[in-house]
């Protein structure tokens, strides 16, 4: 029989999202605006990380997710929010390259993207200065859970289209 890798689906709840979001700051700018991120538009944490500034239209206020970094592969392009932009924003404060340059490069390597295990390492590190007990199902993909169940109330094809979910 096969076995599941997480049967409990964690929904982040308000009172957590809030608690990461006071600490964001403290464990550096990349994991605030990828929280941000995550957190406004649902996506997951592997094409939060490898967005490009490229992707970014400011002035339409969208982003596209290119389909080599969406696990479903569809490439779409999702509008965001006031709190997405403002974090976009403080990301380019940050980070004043262009172009195909990472909107969250690696400390090292800023012509690469910020690793998945960095960012795995940087939620647990804030689940612990949050006051979080860890709780098995709780990090990146809880957040997307979060966002989902937020926009419940929307139309499944525009949840769908938002989250990146290829079809209802």
């Amino acid at each position: 029989m096969p076995t599941v890798k997480n049967p409990t689906r964690v929904v982040l709840s308000d009172e957590e999202c809030e608690a990461m979001l006071k600490v964001s700051g403290r464990v550096g700018w990349r994991f605030r605006v990828a929280l941000v991120l995550a957190h406004e538009t649902g996506h997951r944490i592997s094409a939060i990380r490898k967005l490009r500034w490229s992707d970014i239209d400011f002035e339409q206020r969208t982003i596209l997710w290119r389909a080599e970094h969406e696990k479903t592969g569809y490439e779409h392009r999702t509008p965001v929010t006031a709190e997405a932009t403002g974090a976009l924003e403080e990301a380019r404060e940050h980070n004043h390259a262009s172009g195909d340059a990472p909107v969250l490069p690696a400390l090292r390597d800023p012509s690469t993207c910020v690793s998945g295990p960095r960012m795995a390492a940087w939620w647990k590190f804030a689940e612990r200065r949050a006051g979080l007990e860890p709780k098995r199902g709780r990090g990146w993909h809880s957040l997307r859970r979060k966002c989902a169940t937020d926009l419940m109330g929307l139309p499944l094809k525009v949840l769908c289209d938002l989250g990146g979910w290829k079809e209802a």
